[in-house]
């Protein structure tokens, strides 16, 4: 951390896992906590899924406590680098030709093509994989909750190229209003609201691909907890988060 230290240093903004659970270095995405930089040299960058997630999730935050978290995650091949894309074409066309019935996997624990796998990082003692627990650990840290708030996720890898999509469902202390939700949406800087059923408009990680804002929608009360919403993003990861 020495290279960061002193008046005249320059501000690091570092990429890896290394200091985001520091307690003295800020996790940051700047339209949420962008007052957790002032005076500091070293600043942390979050998992892309985090990010993405949490542009979301924050506004509905702020407007309702949040008080349960839980995430499932749908998650590009390019989250794997452009060997993870590569294995994904190459698979598809061995598949598409004739010339295998299931494609060869070096990069993924199993086959991607025609295929979902719910597996992205190493598996923990606690039978969550760290890509699942990254999520739990940025989202308290970056909201300020307690080392101890409630966020579950189950992270799976899909066969699409680029951004993530993420299906949410928040738990919070106040009552939920939709229009409200809606409102605290649509005026949230980085989100893009796109929920119109009828006309079948809602994130997908097709438009999502290339956009900064991160789309938002399916947003509906959830009708098996009270107090909840339910909604669905895509992000694109290569232009949100680690991913960078």
């Amino acid at each position: 951390m020495n290279i960061c230290q002193g008046q005249d240093g320059p501000i690091v903004i570092d990429n890896s896992s290394a200091f985001r659970y520091k307690d003295d270095v800020p996790l940051v995405i700047p339209e949420i906590n962008a007052e957790t930089t002032i005076g500091k040299k070293l600043i942390a960058n979050p998992n892309c899924t985090t990010a993405i997630g949490l542009m979301a999730v924050w506004p509905l935050h702020k407007q309702f406590e949040l008080r349960k978290l839980v995430m499932s995650t749908y998650q590009a091949a390019s989250g794997a680098g452009q060997p993870g894309m590569d294995e994904l074409v190459e698979g598809s066309k061995s598949v598409l030709s004739g010339e295998r019935d299931v494609a060869d996997n070096k990069v993924f624990a199993h086959p991607l093509p025609f295929n979902v796998i719910p597996h992205i990082d190493k598996f923990q003692e606690n039978g969550y994989t760290k890509e699942e627990m990254k999520v739990t650990w940025e989202t308290r840290k970056i909201c300020g909750l307690g080392d101890d708030f409630p966020v579950s996720c189950t992270a799976v890898r899909i066969p699409t190229f680029r951004a993530h999509s993420e299906s949410i469902i928040a738990l919070f202390d106040k009552a939920v209003d939709i229009s409200a939700a809606r409102n605290a949406l649509d005026d949230a800087p980085g989100v893009k609201l796109v929920d119109d059923p009828d006309n079948l408009k809602y994130p997908m990680p097709l438009t999502a691909t290339g956009q900064y804002d991160v789309e938002v929608g399916r947003l509906r009360k959830n009708i098996a907890f009270d107090n909840a919403l339910e909604f669905f993003v895509s992000g694109d990861q290569l232009l949100r988060g680690a991913a960078l």
